[in-house]
């Protein structure tokens, strides 16, 4: 059965690696659906988020491949544990009249969507939220005429444990 993965990889921030890890999937014949890449916390080293469709044997067989090479340090499958996904999205839109901009904005209100630009003709909205949540609020849009949109790659981390371990720091509550 065919499935989407989301896999991180953290690697060292070196020329290159990028361009070899994309090489190992392309030699597997997947196509990357999302990509994301950026520094992590810690000096050196970057985070990559990969999304691709494949059956579970094949994808263990790519993590593998990816440990195997010199500058990944760890390779995580999202998809076999609960994690928290999320993606950032850009998207302008048309505005005709003063009650399609207020029909417009209680939309965006909504599903909590910022506005970043306003112009007579078109807002532009930054929208935060798991696939499913983006690609609705691009249906609710398309009435009004989507004038441009743009996407980043997904990105994911493993759900916190329900209960922590003994001894360890524990955030406060905001």
């Amino acid at each position: 059965m065919i499935d989407r993965h989301i896999l991180s990889v953290t690697v060292r921030d070196r020329p290159g690696v990028l361009v070899r890890i994309a090489g190992l999937f392309a030699r597997r014949g997947f196509n990357i659906e999302s990509l994301s890449v950026a520094q992590s916390f810690q000096p050196g080293i970057s985070r990559t988020t990969f999304v691709v469709s494949g059956e579970d044997a094949t994808i263990e067989q790519v993590e593998k491949q990816l440990q195997k090479l010199i500058d990944v340090i760890k390779v995580v499958d999202h998809t076999k544990s609960k994690y928290v996904d999320r993606e950032l999205m850009l998207i302008k839109v048309q505005v005709d009249t003063a009650e399609d901009r207020v029909e417009i904005r209680q939309i965006a209100q909504d599903f909590r969507a910022r506005i970043v630009d306003v112009a007579r003709e078109a807002l532009v909205f930054e929208v935060t939220g798991d696939e499913g949540k983006l690609t609705a609020f691009i249906d609710q849009m398309q009435v009004f005429g989507i004038v441009e949109l743009i996407r980043t790659g997904r990105i994911a981390l493993p759900r916190s444990a329900a209960d922590p371990k003994p001894g360890a720091k524990q955030a406060r509550a905001a």
